[in-house]
């Protein structure tokens, strides 16, 4: 069985909408769009290059997917372009259909969370969710995330949609991992150690 992992940027009050562009995510009248974009270093490239070598496949929701598709495969100047071209994508959406227009992209619809499941109980490498917020949350709900690595930047941007909602069901997470960077970025992996209540 594989693990399903959460890669997301993060500010300081749990806001993950719009980390790359100004224009990537208008909803809500959010202003704050590509704040993630200023703190990139060394040790953010390198250990972002290292989870995506080990990432089996990748998991999106439709936004994320089109948003990711419109950028990556036309940079070459990136250690990502190469995995995101030829991993396997799969793509969780309503409203896209068959043929997808990136290589090697497999369409989810109808049960998403019972689809997500079955993945996660095949051999391989872990499942990676990059971005994607409404389907992570639907995940979370169904307890389907195993761990998270959040680029947590110092920042807060008091508003946006965050990774954590107040609806977020309840989870104990150790910390596996933390390394600090040169801008102020903490990137940290949290394994899901338990669901429910506290007791």
């Amino acid at each position: 069985m594989r693990k399903l992992v959460a890669v997301e940027n993060v500010s300081l009050d749990g806001v993950m909408q719009a980390p790359g562009r100004p224009d990537e995510d208008l909803r809500g009248g959010f202003e704050h769009g590509g704040w993630a974009r200023t703190r990139p270093d060394a040790i953010t490239g390198e250990a972002m290059a290292e989870s995506m070598a080990n990432t089996g496949a990748m998991l999106f929701g439709r936004r994320t997917f089109v948003d990711f598709f419109n950028v990556w495969p036309k940079r070459t100047d990136n250690p990502y372009t190469e995995v995101l071209n030829n991993g396997q994508k799969y793509v969780a959406s309503t409203t896209l259909s068959n043929p997808l227009p990136w290589q090697n992209s497999t369409l989810i619809t109808g049960d998403v969370p019972s689809a997500v499941a079955r993945l996660k109980a095949e051999d391989g490498k872990d499942v990676v969710v990059l971005g994607s917020g409404e389907l992570l949350h639907s995940l979370m709900q169904h307890h389907l995330v195993d761990e998270y690595v959040l680029l947590i930047h110092p920042l807060v941007l008091g508003s946006g949609r965050r990774l954590f909602p107040d609806a977020a069901t309840f989870e104990t997470l150790e910390l596996v991992r933390a390394i600090p960077t040169t801008t102020g970025v903490v990137i940290s992996t949290y394994r899901v150690a338990a669901h429910g209540r506290i007791a």
